[in-house]
């Protein structure tokens, strides 16, 4: 059976409509080493599989870091303990003294990371404008 052309009709996907946004970069990291660490232990990712239909794969989560690390916003440091916490799906207490330091880096890294994470949609919210307002500075020999 052959299907007919429909013009004027464009299909719309419902799971794009339906994709719920998460509501920190937090949550957005967890859910990603979740995903790797069950990708690493033989599960096939499948988009649109989970009970809650997300704005995003696991990958584009990580594109962002990568992202952040090469343009030296983030260190190896922030990626090793983001990798660390991220499978033990807990953030590190900055309350125990052993692990002050990570939570420092943690919050760094959860910081830096937010902003594109907002800006693509995976996380609920507008990114925040930046603090201070930009001064615009009139450029010398620029004409009319």
């Amino acid at each position: 059976m052959t299907t007919a052309v429909r013009f004027g009709y464009t299909p719309v996907s419902r799971a794009a409509n339906a994709a719920e946004p998460f509501r920190s970069a937090e949550d957005a990291w967890f859910w990603t080493m979740a995903a790797l660490v069950a990708r690493r232990d033989g599960a096939r990712i499948v988009s649109g599989a989970g009970r809650v239909q997300r704005p995003c794969e696991p990958d584009d989560v990580v594109r962002c870091l990568d992202r952040l690390y090469r343009q030296r916003r983030i260190d190896l440091q922030h990626a090793r303990i983001l990798g660390i916490w991220g499978e033990r799906q807990a953030a590190p207490d900055p309350r125990a003294p052993r692990e002050r330091g990570d939570a420092r880096l943690w919050r760094e890294a959860m910081r830096r990371l937010d902003w594109p994470l907002r800006a693509k949609g995976i996380v609920a919210g507008v990114p925040p404008a930046p603090v201070g307002g930009a001064n615009v500075i009139a450029f010398p020999g620029g004409g009319a």
